[in-house]
Formats: C-alpha cells, sequence, structure tokens
C-alpha cells in the first residue's frame, strides 16, 4: 500500500456493466486493486456493443475497464455459479449493476454473499434504486436526465430542452460510487461486517443539480442569472464563453469593448440594474463581440483578466499546448483499435504508463484461464469449464 497504490492488496469482483459500475470499479483498479470483471461469454459487457466497435472495443469499454482483468462465465448454469463463488473468496468489494431483484434470483444478492463473506462491502448499482414504484424499470442516463429535470433545465436558445451528451449522470454516478466505497472502507478498519450500499443514477443525478434543483424550488420554478453578462457568445469566426458579471469585470468589458463610457450607464451601473436591464445590456453586447474575431478577443480579454474561453472542438481541445505541456492526456494502445486513444490522466493519480495493466482494457474473458488457476482450478478443471461451455477465452 503506498500514495501511488492505496488499494494495492484489494480484491474486487465487478458484475457490473455499462459505464456506471464499471468506471466505479476502474477507479479502484487504477488505485492499486485487483479487479476481476466477470462477463457473459461471447459479446461480454454490452458497454462493448455502444457506439462504434473496434473489435471486442469501443470508447465506453475502454475508458470503464482499463486496469482490470476479465474472466467469462455463465452464472445461469451451476458451474458457473461455483465459479463466482470461488471468485468471491477472500473479496472486499463486490459490484453489482443488475436490475433489481435480478441478482437474487441468480443467488447473489447481499444476503447471501455476505453470509459467505462476512466483510465484503457490497455495492450495487441500479436506475431508481432497490426500492418504490419505479424500482424494477430498466433505466439509461437519458432517462435519467428527463426524470431529474436535468433535460429541462438544458434549454437551448431554441426553447427544446436537450440532453447533455456527455453520459453526466452514468459518470458521476460512478464518482459518487466510488467516493461511497472509499469512504466504507476507510471504517471497515474497525467494523466486523462489511455492508451493503445501494447507490442508484437518480440519486447521483439529483446530487449533482443539488443548488440549481434548491434555487429553481425557492425561486418558483426558474433559477434566476448569477449575474449578467455571461454565457456564450458569437464573435466573428466562432463562439466564446464570457463571465463578467460583477462591477470590476464590467467595466473592464466595457474598455476592451471600446466602449469606457457604458460602465456609467445607469442602467448599467450596478449588478441590481445590469440584471433588470439585461435585454437592453445584451443588444449592445452582442454586435460589438460579434465584430471581431475570437483571437483579437483572447488578446483583450486576457489583458483585461476577464474570465473567457474560446468554445473548442474535442480535437481542438486535445490540440492545445496547455494540455500537451501538462501531459493530461495519455496516448494508450488498445487491443483491436488502429491508433492509440486519448484518455486523460485521472485527477490526483499518477498516469499509467504504457504496456502495464493500469493502462490497458481487457478483452471478454482475456484472462479466464489465469484467474481459474488463481483460484485453484487445475488445468484438467480448466479445459472441462471451457470445453462445456461455462467459460470462455479469448479466441
Amino acid at each position: 500500500m503506498s500514495y501511488e497504490a492505496p488499494f494495492a492488496g484489494l480484491k474486487v469482483v465487478d458484475l457490473s456493466q455499462g459505464i456506471a459500475g464499471p468506471y466505479c470499479a476502474m477507479l479502484l483498479a487504477q488505485h492499486g486493486a485487483n479487479v476481476i470483471k466477470v462477463e457473459t461469454p461471447g459479446e461480454g459487457d454490452w458497454a462493448r456493443a455502444l457506439g462504434a466497435r473496434y473489435g471486442s472495443h469501443t470508447a465506453f469499454s475502454i475508458i470503464g475497464n482499463l486496469g482490470k482483468r476479465s474472466i467469462a462465465v455463465d452464472l445461469k448454469t451451476e458451474a458457473g455459479k461455483q465459479v463466482l463463488w470461488r471468485l468471491l473468496e477472500g473479496a472486499d468489494v463486490f459490484l453489482e449493476g443488475f436490475r433489481p431483484g435480478v441478482i437474487g434470483r441468480l443467488g447473489f444478492d447481499y444476503v447471501q454473499v455476505s453470509a459467505r463473506v462476512p466483510r465484503i462491502l457490497y455495492l450495487s448499482i441500479s436506475g431508481f434504486g432497490q426500492t418504490g414504484p419505479l424500482a424494477e424499470r430498466p433505466a439509461m442516463d437519458p432517462v435519467l436526465q428527463a426524470y431529474t429535470g436535468l433535460m429541462s433545465e438544458n434549454r437551448g436558445e431554441d426553447g427544446i430542452p436537450h440532453r447533455v451528451p456527455v453520459i453526466v449522470v452514468d459518470m458521476s454516478t460512478a464518482l459518487y460510487a466510488y467516493q461511497a466505497l472509499a469512504s466504507a472502507l476507510y471504517a471497515r478498519r474497525d467494523e466486523a461486517r462489511g455492508r451493503h450500499i445501494d447507490v442508484s443514477l437518480m440519486q447521483s443525478a439529483a446530487a449533482l443539480q443539488s443548488i440549481r434543483l434548491m434555487a429553481c424550488h425557492l425561486e418558483g420554478g426558474t433559477m434566476k442569472p448569477g449575474g449578467v453578462p455571461g454565457g456564450v457568445f458569437q464573435t466573428a469566426d466562432g463562439w466564446m464563453s464570457i463571465v463578467a458579471i460583477n462591477d470590476r469585470d464590467w467595466k473592464s468589458l466595457c474598455a476592451a469593448m471600446d466602449m469606457p463610457a457604458l460602465a456609467t450607464d445607469p442602467r448599467f451601473a450596478d449588478p441590481r440594474s445590469r440584471l433588470a436591464n439585461d435585454v437592453a445590456l445584451y443588444a449592445i453586447v452582442r454586435p460589438a463581440l460579434a465584430a471581431r474575431p475570437c483571437a483579437e478577443w483572447t488578446l483583450r480579454l486576457t489583458e483585461a483578466r476577464i474570465m473567457h474561453e474560446r468554445l473548442n472542438s474535442y480535437a481542438e481541445f486535445i490540440d492545445q499546448p496547455h494540455v500537451r505541456e501538462t501531459g493530461l492526456m495519455q496516448w494508450l494502445e488498445q487491443a483491436g483499435v488502429p491508433q492509440p486513444v486519448p484518455v486523460p490522466a485521472l485527477p490526483g493519480t499518477p498516469p499509467p504508463a504504457a504496456g502495464t495493466l493500469r493502462a490497458e482494457a481487457p478483452l471478454p474473458g482475456q484472462h479466464t484461464q489465469a484467474i481459474l488457476a488463481e483460484h485453484g482450478f487445475s488445468p484438467h478443471d480448466i479445459a472441462t469449464l471451457i470445453a462445456d461451455g461455462t467459460v470462455s477465452t479469448t479466441g
């Protein structure tokens, strides 16, 4: 155990699929845990079929599984269940992401698992939680964006609610789940038994929006702007995000726009006045900003120390000098992918070295034989399990 690998020696059995559970387990792996990903024979985790496919990988399966080892097991067979029980011996963490009730029918709910592994930290990730009228409904990120109000709050100038394309509910669920597990692992040092941790996409989406949700409730349904001017503005050759809502920044913006007299206009003299006269203010500011290109505004606003940034595409972001010089992106080779892929360095974590386990996402069943051997299965046992289809290996 060290700062570089604080979870070294931790054994994790990961049955989750998609991105919320897998990304949580991936974080454990990146911090040194031995994470065994249990997949179904054949296609494996359904995240391997989301979006463009590169052999057995997609962007989802790569990001969600870096640093893990994969074993493919048919849990619908009795022999497959016995394999999973063997894997659970000595495990510290168990993750599952089935709809409520499914894992119990397989024979591996918290009561059953904790009876054999009393100190297990058992994490369940679901759409709507383990109880309640919607508990058994299948749900993915877009459904929870709709259900929790996120889409309604994310309206464009066209007035239409939009889904946030970055799977923000799944990713935040993974982070909240990792936080809950890390806290439980710390507490377990003084506890005789483990516990069941219930994390849902609904909980995470609500927690992520807690400030805006509360403000809308207190303000009668619509959150008032924090100040003006602020937002996304068109320039002569693109778009720029600018925030100049306090008096100092407002005066600096007026000077940068070559309109110093605007700062003394009584309609815009203070934050309250600017908010009350926002339509008139934007009618002046938007055309002024649209008259010059982004590069010129970057020079002017940087000199004025006003928060701003040009809107970049992903390709433009990756190519930024600051991004390159800070080593934010790790370029990693992955099986079946024709070129190295950019993987952002995890905050506060040493980047994975190319060619190491942390830097690679497994193929389905890639480590089946090695994992079985580690858990006491003889070569004959392994051959039999492969022959009868209980387990499979990467072909």
